[in-house]
């Protein structure tokens, strides 16, 4: 079936694999011999280019992706643009993420009609969303089984008076992945609190919530300390549970050229993964044109899965034991004068025998001792880590013991040290950052009323897990999905289909078709939107978004390209829809911060800590840096300190 925008004809749907799976073959268990990235990168993005049939615009969108100037941020990963103003600080990933919201198939009105949901739910993942760009809202109708259009306007009432009806705001949820710019972030935010409830649940419960709360415990700062500047001189680099290759290409870079200065690079990982072996950065030609790789590491340490913690206490044991040999081991002027509870955590380390540590992270004592040593060696040390530290049970506990590693040896608060976290999606970081936040600080709360005119809830709203849970038992009603794909995202997928089910209205706005579409409540919207590579015309023109990479600098992004359909909306429209909507008493100018981007800057200026004369400073080359007051040794813990902690090492061997 064609739909009016010409896709091409659906393919018989079992025959569609999923992404990253073939359901009749098993895996490959081949070595993999070859460097990351490099010509197999670029084979594989001319590939996708020729596929989508954007092999003219997919190239200009690689000229303008992450340019400080005009250019748009790429949807991809976190990861920080150069400082040195480059202009192909991209990957494969992300140009193959960029093709794919580019693309030029289309899932319009007539491509529904010929699909019932109950149809659609046989398909894989891929199958869904490889019919192209959503074009305009969908409503679903019980009667037939199919969704249908609708206007804007009607769906806007349609939530507006379904929110209304509720007996208690809390029973709605406003749940955002990080592909939300920083206005629309704050607009969602204001939406929800004015509304009456704190249930932003959002995909950091899932990912980083663990770097956060370890951080602010032990530091008074829920994000890491360092920037690209602490990467490229820095004398060590931990890097534990990323796979760069993958979850950060453009960390390749990095790693490459702290190799090439003689820093040394351990990847803790319980596999040896293509990121932590050797790579060809595709913007560097001649080291292409001569097919030459450069290490990305020094040395490999695999320890069980979940034997992280472990492995770091260890570290920290043989750390502690050649300070009574050498005192310049340890860092005491700055533990006695920063930090509180070295004591207690001493005597832990040496409670906590060498056969223990061992067997928890599964890795003999000498090879502990060498990653130790390059430790110990190292005048300024950079410790990161992404998903395969924060995704378990002691996440917090783990990372916090990272903490307590650096703070033996003064590692916090000067170049080229300290902690810092990859994050994931793009401006992931930014939806906390600018409200995104169930558990919000009065002090948040209190700007927020006083600049903004409203009474926001003061009690924790929901997270990820409780809006699962509450959905479930019926206490919440609404969803609403701001991005993402959240049946397949949340924890216990068959959980979480059965209780998006029983909602009374659940509605996402999304660029294309996903699971979430499809397990959906009793009533339902599918609200496209504007893409990341797309330009959003308002009344005050061509408008401009602001992101935050995972190391808190912040800069403009900009649409390349018109809009797959003239009825996409903006992420900030439709939230201001919904807000008036929803909010017929409402004084919040929803209509003035939508015609100019810089209005809602404006007022963000005034709510957010370091975002102070945003509109100005976000428009210098390269955007500024959000300030991290324990970069600069000051730390809002309760005692004023840094804080070492003394958490038992979890059973790793019962655990997993």
């Amino acid at each position: 079936m064609k739909s009016s925008e010409g896709t091409a004809e659906v393919p018989d749907p079992p025959l569609e694999p999923s992404i990253g799976s073939v359901p009749d073959a098993p895996p490959s268990s081949h070595p993999y011999h070859h460097p990351a990235a490099g010509w197999g990168a670029a084979k594989s993005v001319t590939h996708v280019l020729l596929e989508q049939g954007e092999l003219r615009e997919g190239t200009r969108a690689i000229l303008k992706m992450n340019h400080e100037n005009g250019g748009f941020d790429c949807p991809g990963c976190a990861w920080p643009d150069s400082l040195k103003g480059l202009h192909l600080d991209i990957c494969e990933n992300g140009i193959k993420h960029v093709t794919w919201e580019m693309t030029r198939k289309r899932a319009g009105r007539e491509f529904f009609a010929a699909h019932t949901v109950a149809e659609l739910e046989q398909w894989t993942d891929f199958a869904l969303e490889d019919q192209g760009r959503l074009t305009e809202p969908m409503v679903y109708d019980a009667e037939t089984d199919h969704y249908v259009p609708i206007s804007w306007k009607d769906a806007f009432e349609l939530i507006g008076s379904t929110l209304r009806e509720l007996d208690d705001p809390d029973q709605a949820a406003f749940y955002t992945s990080g592909r939300l710019g920083n206005e629309a972030t704050f607009l969602y935010q204001l939406l929800a609190r004015e509304l009456g409830t704190n249930n932003l649940p959002d995909c950091s419960n899932m990912c980083h919530e663990a770097s956060g709360r370890a951080l602010t415990a032990a530091l008074g700062t829920g994000k890491g300390t360092c920037d690209l500047k602490d990467w490229e001189s820095t004398d060590a680099l931990f890097v534990l549970g990323v796979n760069a290759a993958s979850n950060a290409p453009r960390m390749l870079t990095s790693l490459a050229e702290a190799y090439r200065r003689g820093a040394q690079i351990v990847h803790i990982n319980p596999l040896v993964e293509a990121g932590a072996t050797r790579t060809i950065v595709p913007h560097e030609f001649v080291q292409m044109a001569l097919n030459k790789a450069t290490k990305t590491s020094t040395l490999n340490i695999q320890p069980r899965i979940g034997g992280d913690m472990a492995l770091i206490r260890g570290m920290a044991k043989a750390v502690l034991e050649w300070s009574a040999a050498d005192p310049k081991a340890l860092d005491r002027e700055f533990i006695d004068r920063h930090t509180q509870g070295f004591e207690d955590y001493r005597a832990l380390v040496e409670a906590t025998s060498w056969d223990e540590i061992e067997q928890q992270a599964a890795v003999p004592r000498q090879d502990i001792r060498k990653a130790a040593q390059v430790y110990r060696e190292a005048d300024r040390s950079v410790i990161s880590w992404c998903l395969g530290i924060t995704q378990h049970e002691h996440g917090v506990d783990t990372i916090r013991e990272i903490v307590n590693l650096l703070l033996l040896r003064g590692n916090i608060g000067r170049e080229g040290a300290g902690p810092s976290p990859v994050r994931g999606h793009s401006n992931v970081q930014g939806n906390r950052t600018c409200g995104i936040d169930h558990r919000p600080k009065p002090a948040f709360l209190d700007r927020l009323a006083e600049v903004c005119q409203i009474d926001p809830p003061r009690a924790f709203g929901r997270d990820t897990v409780s809006t699962v849970e509450g959905m479930h038992c019926g206490e919440v009603k609404v969803f609403c999905g701001m991005g993402g794909n959240f049946a397949l995202a949340a924890p216990d997928t068959a959980y979480t289909y059965e209780a998006l089910r029983t909602c009374e209205l659940t509605f996402h706005v999304s660029t294309k078709l996903n699971r979430s579409h499809l397990v959906h409540g009793k009533k339902a919207l599918i609200l496209p939107c504007l893409g990341r590579t797309e330009k959003d015309h308002q009344r005050g023109g061509v408008q401009q978004l602001s992101v935050e990479d995972s190391m808190s600098m912040v800069h403009l992004s900009v649409g390349m390209k018109k809009p797959a359909s003239p009825y996409l909306l903006s992420e900030p429209a439709i939230i201001a829809g919904i807000a008036k909507a929803a909010l017929p008493d409402t004084k919040t100018r929803w209509d003035w911060y939508v015609e100019d981007y810089d209005h809602i800057r404006d007022t963000m200026a005034k709510v957010l800590d370091g975002f102070e004369d945003f509109n100005r400073r976000v428009r210098l080359p390269l955007g500024f840096r959000i300030k991290q007051p324990a970069r600069e040794l000051v730390f809002l813990t309760p005692s004023g300190k840094a804080e070492f902690s003394a958490a038992p090492l979890p059973d790793a061997c019962l655990l997993y």
